[in-house]
């Protein structure tokens, strides 16, 4: 991983591209350097399959002329007074856009904190060709896995390079580790694939790939033999942590700010009222201190603070950017991302907050049921709420975990599935969005 992570040039680039934006003809605009660093390796059944490595400072600038805006993408060493001038020459025969704008000069940053978001820990390929091996090596080791369908290893950081024509200017950069594998139990049409994963920020706080490549080899090994159950309504479905922060996704889908914009969100009349059962929090906060999602401003320069995004149950906030916070009569809340040149609202930290038992407990307490480890298929229907996936578990019966299950479909509305949700206490908050294990009752279950 490079160890070039001063960004003064790159900040300096910026700025004089938006000094020439403005003698070519802008009234205002900004400039973003998305910077990118990364390799990686893959390994299966003990020989390296593939090593990577990238570098990038993807340039973009946008310009606004009255309520028209341009904007344009370029790689280093680009000709800075060609690009400004041909952004501004696009503005001018642009449609206007009535929300298109910077963030407004009081919302932007004036200063930020350390996150501590940057390892600078220099990892070697051969570093991570030994501990892709390994994973897998564990892996194959336990009983009864058949095969690998290959490990990785990779290092990398990214981070963005800012500066507007309202006076901010700011960067940060960000590190990232990860180590996987997948394996394979059973044989001929009985086979079944599995698979674990770390990432974190730091290299130190990887978990052993040793111990990555056990879970994945045991974790498929319970999935040989599944049984097909048969169909039924009401039933109490427990969604493995795994699985748990797909489905908060969907909740960050359905209160996300351009989605009530666009009118796609079935949550969009919903603000202010009860969504989720009482009790129930969701927070989004990307100030955490080596948070997997922080960043000490969005792509706009403006900061963030953490918001009870849902609140006992009820909606109180939507994710907003500048644009889309004046679209809906409101005002950013700092969650605005740079996609390229556009600015669309996200979430950073995101989780649903935790319940007060544990998993163990929470399964014992619904007697029988189903435990939900994967889902397969993109049956969710963010307009309506209508939520339909394959899925592959295992049947809760008295309260344990017993056989495995594959080829069923769970369904249901997600409002009626944010209402009968019930957490554990199991939340793991290295990811992004985090989740506890849940329990989800009254939902419909097709098997045989």
């Amino acid at each position: 991983m490079s160890s070039e992570i001063d960004s003064s040039t790159l900040l300096s680039r910026a700025s004089q591209l938006i000094d020439l934006a403005r003698k070519a003809g802008a009234d205002a605009a900004d400039a973003v350097v998305v910077r990118s660093r990364s390799q990686s390796v893959s390994v299966r059944l003990g020989k390296v399959e593939g090593t990577e490595s990238s570098e990038s400072d993807d340039f973009s600038l946008r310009v606004f002329i009255g309520k028209r805006v341009a904007s344009v993408s370029a790689n280093p060493g680009f000709d800075l007074q060609a690009l400004a001038e041909r952004a501004v020459a696009m503005a001018k025969v642009s449609p206007e856009d009535p929300y298109a704008c910077l963030a407004d000069e009081v919302n932007l940053a004036k200063s930020y904190p350390d996150l501590q978001l940057l390892d600078t820990t220099e990892v070697s390929s051969e570093m991570l060709r030994e501990a892709a091996l390994a994973a897998e090596t564990a892996a194959l080791a336990v009983k009864g896995v058949t095969n690998s369908s290959g490990a990785g290893a990779s290092a990398g950081m990214g981070g963005l390079v800012l500066a507007t024509s309202h006076g901010f200017e700011g960067s940060y950069m960000a590190s990232r580790f990860g180590n996987s594998v997948s394996v394979i139990a059973g044989e001929g049409t009985g086979m079944e694939r599995d698979y674990d994963f770390d990432s974190r920020l730091y290299y130190a706080e990887l978990d052993d790939p040793a111990e990555i490549g056990r879970r994945a080899g045991e974790r498929v090994v319970k999935r040989v033999n599944p049984r097909q159950v048969p169909t039924g309504k009401n039933v109490t479905v427990v969604f493995d942590p795994r699985v748990a922060r797909g489905f908060v996704g969907h909740i960050a889908g359905a209160i996300n700010g351009a989605a009530v914009a666009r009118k796609t969100s079935f949550l969009r009349d919903r603000m202010g009222q009860q969504v989720l059962k009482s009790g129930l929090s969701i927070t989004d906060d990307p100030l955490i201190v080596r948070g997997p999602s922080s960043r000490p401003f969005d792509g706009e320069g403006v900061s963030g603070e953490r918001l009870v995004m849902i609140e006992d149950g009820v909606l109180k906030h939507w994710f907003l950017s500048t644009s889309t916070a004046r679209e809906l009569g409101l005002e950013t809340n700092g969650r605005g991302v740079r996609g390229g040149s556009a600015v669309t609202p996200s979430s950073t930290n995101l989780a649903l907050e935790p319940g007060e038992i544990s998993p163990e407990e929470l399964i014992h307490s619904i007697g029988n049921g189903f435990y939900v480890t994967e889902l397969i298929g993109h049956g969710v229907n963010m307009i309506t709420g209508e939520y339909s996936r394959g899925a592959t578990g295992f049947w809760i019966e008295n309260g344990e975990l017993t056989f495995p299950v594959s080829e069923v479909t769970i369904a249901s509305n997600l409002k009626d599935m944010f209402m009968r949700l019930t957490p554990a206490n199991d939340i793991d908050r290295k990811f992004g969005v985090a989740a506890p294990t849940f329990a989800i009752e009254g939902m419909t279950l097709a098997g045989q």
